[in-house]
């Protein structure tokens, strides 16, 4: 047995045992029954309540040895009444790939986290998963990133937009240079999720849709996310110097804020031109800019 599983077990071990405690029999629809030592359920009642072995649920929870299926795992899950970060940590220490439920691939932004992005304006701001999936943005966001090229895509996903756009439209100038290190990034976050349907199933779709992103993620390279200044493109104002920051979300792990910061003085001013040109498309004009709003605000409703 590795060191990793040695120390893996126990942590099961006590994490199994601590969330059976503050499970009552009353939770789950049981009677309390007599002689009951302590407010949560037995072993043999999350067993049997699990559809497993009282044996076999025991040896999980001494930290033995034996191998759990998913399908095992979900049942005590719902049994014990975890959350989502506490069925993650589950699977985690029994070393099964974790199968996320549909409601589980992306984390909701509550109106906490809307509205300091909001406050940064002029600044650019928007919130990412560790799979770019795109979960709040600011105006000031969407003045320099949302344009038809990227609505006809149809997926709030960076990277699926930005290597499925016709490379004359794409919004990050030196994309030769760029992409490689947002997907040496991915890959970075990939490491954990390693065998996770939803994250393969991400992989292997976007493979599918984009040769050149199937070439890069075949390389193999891993980076962290960092600091960097980028160039980017409008339409309106031409190329456009920023400097990225990511910033960490308490209760939403594997999610940041990125805050695009004016990287000098010619960039700021054509940030403010975005801007104002935002303004005086409302209300709303015949044509594809106020297409454009139309859609985006139906798509992304104010909190």
């Amino acid at each position: 047995m590795g060191t990793t599983t040695q120390r893996r077990r126990p942590e099961l071990a006590a994490f199994l045992r601590g969330r059976r405690a503050r499970v009552t029999p009353a939770d789950v629809g049981m009677p309390p029954g007599l002689r009951r030592r302590t407010p949560g359920l037995r072993r043999e009642e999350v067993a049997q309540l699990s559809g497993v072995g009282v044996t076999w649920y025991t040896w999980l929870e001494q930290g033995r040895p034996i191998n759990a299926s998913p399908q095992v795992l979900d049942a005590i899950a719902r049994t014990l009444r975890l959350d989502t970060p506490e069925r993650e940590h589950l699977y985690r220490l029994a070393e099964v790939p974790f199968d996320p439920t549909p409601g589980d691939l992306t984390h909701r932004v509550g109106p906490e986290v809307q509205g300091i992005i909001d406050a940064l304006e002029p600044l650019l701001a928007v919130v990412y998963n560790s799979r770019y999936d795109v979960l709040a943005t600011n105006p000031a966001y969407r003045d320099l990133f949302v344009v038809p090229e990227t609505l006809r895509i149809g997926v709030a996903n960076v990277l699926w937009t930005l290597f499925t756009v016709p490379e004359e439209t794409c919004p990050v100038v030196h994309r030769d240079s760029e992409l490689p290190l947002m997907v040496a990034t991915l890959r970075s976050a990939y490491g954990r999720h390693v065998g996770e349907p939803a994250w393969e199933e991400y992989i292997r779709a976007l493979s599918a849709a984009s040769p050149h992103f199937a070439r890069v993620w075949a390389s193999g390279e891993v980076t962290p996310p960092g600091p960097r200044v980028k160039t980017f493109r409008h339409q309106a104002v031409g190329e456009i110097r920023m400097t990225s920051q990511s910033l960490s979300i308490d209760g939403m792990p594997e999610c940041r804020i990125v805050v695009y910061t004016p990287a000098d003085e010619e960039a700021r001013t054509k940030v403010a031109s975005l801007r104002e040109r935002r303004q005086q498309l409302r209300p709303p004009a015949d044509g594809e800019a106020a297409e454009i709003v139309r859609r985006w605000n139906a798509e992304n409703p104010a909190p």
